[in-house]
């Protein structure tokens, strides 16, 4: 089982036209395009059924007291968890790839549309569910909502942390995940269990620390 991506190669710096922040030109941060990046598979099992995909960043802080704080970066040490940035499910094997921008142009302040999918010729049934931009904006009037779908990398932009991306590709033996209504990917790991027949994975790497920007690499 394969997964693979035109849009950058394989462990590399994720493009910032994909991500949904970039750097400000001042040391901050601000919104980018946050296109869901060019994806493709082969070689799925025999038997599967549908497929399921989820991005997760897993260099996120567990503590914001550093986050975003002019003159103080977050430590590289400090504890690390989970960020969902795009859980799809029930996505029929073919067509064999998502096309840039298919789900996402822009960033959406309260968040798109979901479950439901939308956009994908061939990808009627799939659905969307929440992805993590969900809770860090829960607090926020002006930005709070549903974020379903893809919403791509917004990393704290004083982290002395890069952060990874990955991207993995389920082939499940069933057509449809035995979910309803609105559901997160801690649900939809919980319910892979002894539904998977094969996985692949794409990864790539994103900062928006200016010290580490301006660092060769």
């Amino acid at each position: 089982m394969k997964l693979w991506s035109d849009s950058w190669t394989n462990g590399d710096r994720i493009p910032e036209r994909h991500a949904a922040g970039r750097p400000d030109g001042a040391g901050a941060a601000t919104f980018s395009d946050n296109l869901n990046p060019h994806l493709a598979w082969s070689d799925l099992p025999p038997g599967t059924q549908s497929l399921v995909l989820i991005c997760h960043d897993f260099d996120v802080p567990t503590r914001a007291d550093d986050v975003n704080q002019p003159g103080r970066e977050v430590p590289a040490d400090l504890a690390r968890a989970d960020f969902f940035h795009w859980v799809l499910i029930d996505l029929p094997p073919t067509p064999a790839e998502i096309a840039e921008g298919a789900f996402s142009r822009g960033f959406t302040p309260c968040g798109k549309p979901g479950p439901a999918v939308q956009g994908l010729a061939g990808g009627e049934g799939a659905r969307h569910g929440l992805n993590d931009y969900t809770n860090w904006f829960a607090g926020d009037a002006e930005m709070a909502g549903q974020y379903f779908g893809y919403d791509g990398p917004f990393p704290p932009w004083n982290d002395s942390l890069v952060h990874h991306y990955v991207f993995t590709l389920y082939a499940v033996a069933v057509p449809r995940l035995p979910l309803e209504g609105v559901f997160d990917g801690h649900q939809v790991r919980a319910q892979l269990a002894g539904r998977v027949l094969g996985e692949a994975t794409f990864s790539g790497t994103y900062t928006l620390n200016a010290r580490l920007l301006a660092e060769p690499s």
